[in-house]
């Protein structure tokens, strides 16, 4: 019977019930709204729903994340995690989405790149509200990306900035932001236009001729890296999965790119984050 019942005790004992704290609850509490929202709602399921498993799992079991040591192996979701450190998924993602961008109204109509330039005000409000929170100068760096709604970026420039430790809360943050969008830009978009402004109509712009969506991504390879070579990993493989794209000739590669290793990357990206 004594065995029986230390055999319970330390079952019960190794139970998510008593090793959990009251964070690790809240944060399940989390994931389950952003697995509704996913579901129910319907907002960027791609995204929210590993998001929410990963954070799901990561609080039940913490060991999930743990690092190799000389005695055990590291958990499942540490070799996701890595990938994100070593900005391996960031670099796979921005190919992706060259793959599946077409710059042509952007060749059509370069001085439509200063539509881009809103998000810096995003940047630089976020940095410097790190900076009032008590962050150091790299963690609000790392941090502020976010404001530009742009998750690889984020996840690339902490891994840069040597701020692993908020690796898992940024991506997280990035990616639930721009989840978020459909709730968030309605209300913004009614409060700052008019019914007029909703009426006009864009002009037509010129036909982009094939030449020229070929050489873009191959100029802005050349102009951009030899500017800011430390841009290279992620406008190098934005331009070459473009080039892939616009080329004609290497089809099944942009469908992989755009498709399969996509949502690979997404499923990796989404459960490696580190959060307790």
């Amino acid at each position: 019977m004594e065995y029986i019942t230390r055999t319970l005790d330390n079952l019960v004992h190794q139970t998510a019930f008593m090793n959990l704290t009251w964070g690790n609850y809240l944060m399940i509490v989390v994931a389950l709204v952003f697995m509704y929202l996913a579901v129910a709602k319907e907002f960027e399921p791609l995204l929210l729903v590993p998001i929410s498993f990963g954070m799901l799992l990561v609080n039940i079991y913490p060991d999930i994340m743990a690092a190799p040591t000389e005695t055990a192996n590291g958990g499942l979701l540490y070799y996701f995690f890595m990938l994100d450190e070593w900005a391996i998924l960031p670099s796979l993602i921005f190919m992706g989405v060259g793959a599946m961008t077409d710059f042509g109204p952007l060749i059509a109509s370069p001085s439509s790149f200063l539509m881009g330039a809103a998000a810096q005000f995003g940047i630089f409000s976020a940095y410097f509200g790190a900076i009032a929170l008590g962050f150091n100068g790299k963690a609000a760096a790392a941090i502020s990306i976010i404001g530009g709604a742009d998750g690889p970026t984020s996840i690339f420039l902490c891994s840069k900035l040597g701020q692993t430790e908020l690796l898992g809360p940024i991506a997280v943050a990035a990616y639930s932001y721009m989840s978020l969008v459909p709730i968030i830009q309605p209300p913004i978009m009614k409060l700052f236009t008019s019914d007029k402004d909703k009426r006009i109509r864009m002009s037509q712009l010129r036909p982009v001729s094939k030449l020229e969506k070929i050489l873009f991504p191959i100029v802005v390879t050349i102009v951009v890296c030899m500017i800011l070579p430390t841009t290279a990993p992620l406008v190098g493989m934005l331009m070459l999965g473009n080039l892939f794209r616009e080329c004609g000739v290497v089809r099944q590669l942009t469908e992989t790119a755009s498709n399969a290793m996509m949502y690979i990357v997404v499923i990796l990206l989404g459960t490696a984050q580190k959060l307790s």
